[in-house]
This record gives C-alpha cells, sequence and structure tokens, in this order.
C-alpha cells in the first residue's frame, strides 16, 4: 500500500491535512527487511519512529530478571519506536522482521523535530497524537504481561 494512504490509518497522524501528510512523507525513509532481521534490540539508543507498510515485526521485551518474552506483533499501519521522536532514551524493546520482505518506514528524530520547529502546526497536531498514544499505552501496560515463573 503506498505510504500516504497508510499514514491517513496511522492515529499518530490524525489531524494532518493532505499537504502535512505529504510534508511528514518527504522526512520518511522506507527500509526493508527480512525474517529474522532485528530492526534495533533493547537497549540501543532510539534516533528512529517506525511504520509497518507490510509485513510484520514482532516486539520482544526483556524482564530485569533477563526473562525475554513476545510481547506483540504488529502489521500494517502499525507504529513502533514513537517515543524516539521525543527523547533521547534507549529502546525499551527489542524488534524483529517476523516476514521477508518486511517493508517500515522511519522517521528519523533529527528530521522530525527540524520539521516540528520549522511547521509548528505539523509539530503541535503530531506531539498531541503522540502524547495520546504513550498515554493510551502506559494505561494498558500491564494487561497480558507473562511473568517468568
Amino acid at each position: 500500500m503506498e505510504l500516504r494512504k497508510i499514514m491517513r490509518l496511522v492515529e499518530l497522524f490524525r489531524g494532518l491535512n493532505d499537504e502535512q501528510l505529504g510534508t511528514m512523507e518527504n522526512i520518511t525513509r522506507k527500509e526493508i527487511y527480512e525474517a529474522g532481521d532485528v530492526i534495533f534490540s533493547q537497549g540501543e539508543d532510539g534516533d528512529k519512529m517506525y511504520i509497518v507498510g507490510s509485513g510484520q515485526v514482532e516486539i520482544k521485551i526483556r524482564n530485569p530478571t533477563g526473562y525475554t518474552y513476545s510481547a506483540v506483533y504488529l502489521g500494517e499501519g502499525q507504529v513502533f519506536g514513537e517515543m524516539a521522536l521525543i527523547d533521547d532514551a534507549t529502546r525499551s524493546a527489542t524488534v524483529i522482521s517476523a516476514h521477508d520482505n518486511t517493508t517500515v518506514y522511519a522517521i528519523p528524530r533529527t528530521d522530525f523535530t527540524e520539521l516540528c520547529t520549522s511547521n509548528t502546526a505539523i509539530g503541535y497536531l503530531m506531539m498531541r497524537n503522540i502524547a495520546q498514544d504513550i498515554s493510551f499505552k502506559l494505561r494498558h501496560k500491564d494487561f497480558n504481561q507473562p511473568s517468568d515463573d
């Protein structure tokens, strides 16, 4: 599916008009991964957000005791790594391509920050949407979390 169509389905881009989506599309980089490829690892520095264009990715989390579990699979139109757009912290999970030819679209933090500074309308909408997304995830983070028993 075309990136613009995918972006229209993604909650993080809610409220952006067609011109603003085009501006966001201009800072987006296409990346393709094969099954088993690590897109990023837990503990690495975060510098990009990703949108799944096609295929599927697996989100794996290692808890403080060292137990690693598969938290969720994400597919077309779903987003991961969005916290990297707003802070310099390390990755909270490992993301692995679950299928051959998985296409993701990366938005680098540096480009995103420059865009938000130069276009405050986009910056406001994106930051509002990111805050709402993270708030939702924090409120529901303990559901279905396995123990290492």
